[in-house]
């Protein structure tokens, strides 16, 4: 194996954990818009979910495209870098309303579209053996680079708020500018050689693909919910038992937890298997669901954040295999439309997750047990996973 090959999938990983530090930036410095801007105390559930709807129609609009299959997929990753950084200091605009700030995110979420999904289909162009071990690596960085800004944001008060956005855009230049340069065309790319939309909808004549699709589903419907209120857990818990926990180190720890999840997920699956590998994890999570409720009870903080730990962990260990399914079960030159329309799909649902749990918390208080209906989602994925 020659350097340069060897240091493709370290600079796919690094760069994917570069531009997906855009995901929560708004999230990490919530408190901070609503102070600044003078905005609701229920706007995190909006600000999240509009990251989620402009992915979902960047998505969409790559997969009805397939870009990623017709072009290079380096350079789409490059220009959407670029936008995303810039539309994510937008934030920095001293008139923002909730309404301005809400199209910022909602940009940055529509740039996002070229990233992560194109990042997936870039590794499957350089990796066919071991797939999933390599898709493992790179929702690794998702997941460290989606928990980063609450670590900035943890530093203390001394930071100001607007550092975290500046450290994010130049994180999502610098990612997309190494993947520009020192990342070429796979040697299992083969583009497409006309738009086809039809594409989007031949993949799910596929079982297996159908399989892996709505397991991915039913997993994405517990998962950003989760990430967006981890602050939300960690609060509520300390609010009724008095305790004082660092909101946003925690937060951190517990969502960054799932890259270890990601890289064990993707060696244990080397041996046992993509699929028994990711029912498993889909399983234990919702299981997290269902018992959260009791784990509210104890005065002991530490039991409860090593949950969540254990939670954040079993939450994303089985994003990079269904990937892995869908990439596999796909037809070399649809892989990349695919990969998108199936995101986009996720993340829709995604939106409804999210902002059902908005809704119960906000007119119905008691946040201890509304994460029981984040179990729906892995109940649904298991039923297609056992299907097949």
């Amino acid at each position: 194996m020659s350097k340069s090959i060897k240091w493709i999938l370290p600079i796919i990983i690094f760069s994917q954990f570069c531009c997906t530090s855009l995901w929560f930036a708004g999230n990490s410095i919530i408190e901070d818009l609503i102070s600044t801007f003078n905005i609701s105390s229920q706007s995190l559930g909006y600000i999240s979910s509009s990251v989620q709807f402009g992915f979902i129609i960047g998505t969409l609009v790559f997969a009805i495209l397939t870009l990623s299959d017709r072009f290079s997929p380096s350079k789409i990753f490059f220009i959407c870098a670029v936008l995303g950084a810039g539309f994510n200091l937008g934030i920095l605009y001293s008139d923002n309303t909730i309404t301005t700030l809400l199209y910022f995110r909602f940009l940055t979420g529509f740039s996002l579209a070229g990233i992560y999904p194109v990042g997936m289909k870039i590794a499957a162009d350089h990796f066919k053996k071991g797939l999933g071990k390599s898709l493992s690596f790179l929702v690794a960085a998702l997941v460290l680079g989606t928990a980063f800004p609450h670590l900035i944001k943890s530093f203390g008060l001394s930071l100001k708020w607007q550092t975290v956005i500046w450290i994010t855009s130049i994180l999502a230049l610098f990612g997309g500018l190494l993947m520009l340069l020192f990342v070429p065309n796979g040697p299992y790319q083969k583009l497409a050689s006309r738009f086809d939309v039809s594409k989007i909808y031949n993949v799910f004549k596929n079982e297996s693909f159908r399989s892996a699709a709505f397991g991915y589903f039913g997993h994405m419907w517990e998962l950003y919910a989760f990430w967006t209120f981890v602050p939300i857990l960690l609060i509520t818990h300390s609010e009724l038992h008095n305790t004082q926990p660092n909101i946003h180190l925690f937060s951190f720890i517990i969502i960054a937890a799932g890259t270890v999840a990601c890289i064990l997920g993707g060696y244990i699956s080397s041996r046992y298997g993509v699929k028994k590998t990711a029912f498993l994890s889909l399983s234990i999570s919702g299981l997290c669901c269902l018992f959260s409720p009791l784990f509210f009870i104890t005065n002991s903080s530490i039991i409860f954040i090593v949950f969540l730990i254990f939670w954040g962990m079993v939450v994303i260990a089985d994003s990079p295999l269904f990937s892995t399914m869908v990439a596999q079960n796909s037809d070399s030159e649809s892989k990349g439309t695919a990969l998108t329309i199936v995101n986009c799909i996720g993340f829709a649902i995604t939106i409804v997750s999210i902002q059902l749990l908005n809704f119960l918390i906000a007119n119905y208080g008691y946040t201890q047990f509304v994460f029981l209906i984040l179990a729906v989602g892995p109940a649904v994925g298991l039923f297609y996973l056992k299907k097949s």
